[in-house]
C-alpha cells in the first residue's frame, strides 16, 4: 500500500512540476526574445518618458505594444506584475519530486554499490551537498569575475569547468540515472537561487528607491540581467538531464559523465543560436547559425560514438541459478518455465510475495502475462530493470525474456 501512495505522490508532483516548469521556461524565453527584439522608440512621448526600446507584436486576437525603460519608469503604476512564482514553485515541486523518487528510496534509486557502498543517510547528505556547494561556488564566480572586463566569458568558462567536475563526481558516486537527475537538479537549484537571492531582491531595491524619490542605482538591473541570462543558457542542459532518465542508453553508458557533459554543452550552444537570432534579424550581430551547427555536430558525434556494438553470440556455461533458463534458450525453447526461473532469481526480491515495488507482482503467470509488455520494455529494450542491475541479470537472460515476449509471451504449460 505504501508503494501505491508513493506512486500517486510521484505522479501528482511530476504533473505539477512540469506545469510550473513550462510556465517558468516560457516566461524566460519570452523575455529573452523581448530584450533581443526591442527597437528604439519612434514616439517622442515615449522618448521623454525614458523608454529605451519598444516592440509591436500581434498574437491571438489583438496587438501588443510592450516598452522597456532604460532604468526606471517616471512613476510606478498602481499594479505591478512580478515574475517569481514560476521559479519558486518549479523548484519546490522539483525538490519534492526528487525527495519522493530518489531520496526516500535512496538504497534503491540513489546508491549503486558497485560505485560507492554508502549508507542511505550518507548518500542523501552528499546528494544535497551538491546543491549547496555548486550554488556557493557558482555565486562566488559571478561575484568575483562577473563585472570584470570579459567577465561574461570568464564566468561562462569557469561555470562550464564546475559543471564538468560535478558531472564526473556524480556519475562516479551515484547510480547513473540518479547522477544525471542530480546534476540537472543542481543547476536548476542555482537558477532558482538566482531569482531568489539576486533578481527579485534587486527589483525590490529599485522599487524602494523609486518610492523614496532616490536616484536608481543601475547596478541592480545589471546584476539581475546577468543572472537571468545565465538561467536561459542553463535551461536546455537542465531539460536534457531531466528527460534522460527515460533513456537508459545515456546514463548507463560506461562514460556516462562525458555523455552528460556533451549533451548539456550542445544544449547551451543551441540556446545561444536562438538567443542571437533575434538580434541577427535586426542587424545587431552576426549570423548565429554556427552555434546551432556546433550543437548539432556534438549531438551527431555522440550518437555515432555511443552506437551499440553488434550483438555477439552468447557462449559459455552459466553459473547462476537460472542455468536451466539459459539452457532452454540455447536449445530454442522460449517457454514460461524458463522465463520464470529468471524472474524468480532476478525480480522476485522487489516484485514478489513480500514486496511489490510499483504495485507489481511477477510471481504468478496471470500477472506476468498482464505485464509482459512492461517487462519486455524495462528488462530487454531499455535495460532499466533490475534497478542498477542489483541482482546481476545477464545479457543472456535478457535475451531469453526478449525471445519469450516475441514468441507471444506464453504463460501456459
Amino acid at each position: 500500500m505504501e508503494s501505491y501512495f508513493l506512486d500517486w505522490a510521484n505522479l501528482l508532483l511530476r504533473w505539477v512540476h512540469v506545469i510550473t516548469a513550462i510556465a517558468w521556461i516560457g516566461s524566460s524565453f519570452y523575455f529573452v526574445f523581448l530584450d533581443s527584439s526591442l527597437t528604439p522608440p519612434e514616439d517622442d512621448d515615449l522618448k521623454k518618458q525614458g523608454v529605451s526600446g519598444e516592440l509591436w507584436a500581434v498574437h491571438g486576437g489583438g496587438f501588443y505594444h510592450p516598452v522597456k525603460f532604460a532604468v526606471s519608469p517616471p512613476k510606478l503604476p498602481g499594479h505591478l506584475h512580478w515574475f517569481f512564482w514560476e521559479s519558486y514553485s518549479t523548484w519546490i515541486s522539483g525538490f519534492a519530486l526528487f525527495t519522493v523518487s530518489y531520496l526516500y528510496s535512496a538504497s534503491t534509486y540513489l546508491i549503486d554499490k558497485s560505485k560507492m557502498d554508502w549508507a542511505p543517510a550518507t548518500a542523501i547528505v552528499v546528494a544535497l551537498a551538491f546543491f549547496v556547494v555548486f550554488w556557493l561556488l557558482y555565486d562566488a564566480i559571478c561575484r568575483i569575475f562577473g563585472q570584470r572586463k570579459n567577465g561574461d566569458a570568464i564566468v561562462g568558462a569557469l561555470v562550464f569547468v564546475l559543471v564538468c567536475i560535478a558531472s564526473w563526481l556524480a556519475c562516479h558516486w551515484f547510480a547513473g540515472r540518479a547522477a544525471f537527475l542530480l546534476v540537472g537538479a543542481m543547476i536548476a537549484t542555482a537558477m532558482s537561487a538566482n531569482v531568489f537571492f539576486w533578481i527579485i531582491p534587486g527589483q525590490r531595491t529599485v522599487i524602494a528607491q523609486i518610492k523614496a524619490g532616490e536616484p536608481v542605482d543601475p547596478i541592480h538591473g545589471k546584476r539581475g540581467k546577468q543572472r537571468s541570462v545565465h538561467n536561459t543558457y542553463f535551461t536546455l542542459p537542465v531539460l536534457f538531464a531531466m528527460l534522460s532518465n527515460h533513456y537508459s542508453f545515456t546514463w548507463s553508458h560506461p562514460q556516462n559523465w562525458l555523455v552528460l557533459i556533451l549533451m548539456m554543452f550542445a544544449g547551451a550552444a543551441i540556446r545561444q543560436f536562438f538567443v542571437m537570432r533575434h538580434g541577427y534579424k535586426l542587424g545587431r550581430n552576426g549570423n548565429p547559425l554556427p552555434y546551432a551547427l556546433v550543437g548539432v555536430a556534438v549531438i551527431v558525434g555522440a550518437i555515432v560514438w555511443m552506437r551499440p556494438a553488434p550483438m555477439a553470440a552468447v557462449s559459455g556455461a552459466p553459473v547462476s541459478g537460472a542455468a536451466s533458463a539459459i539452457a532452454a534458450s540455447a536449445s530454442g525453447q522460449n517457454d514460461y518455465k524458463s522465463v520464470q526461473a529468471v524472474l524468480e532469481q532476478r525480480c522476485y526480491l522487489c516484485h514478489g510475495e513480500a514486496v511489490q515495488m510499483k504495485n507489481l507482482r511477477l510471481d504468478s503467470p496471470d500477472s506476468v502475462k498482464q505485464h509482459a509488455q512492461a517487462i519486455y520494455q524495462q528488462v530487454v529494450v531499455q535495460k532499466l530493470m533490475p534497478m542498477n542491475n542489483a541482482t546481476q541479470i545477464t545479457d543472456a537472460e535478457r535475451a531469453l525474456i526478449g525471445r519469450w515476449f516475441e514468441a507471444g509471451a506464453p504463460t501456459g504449460p
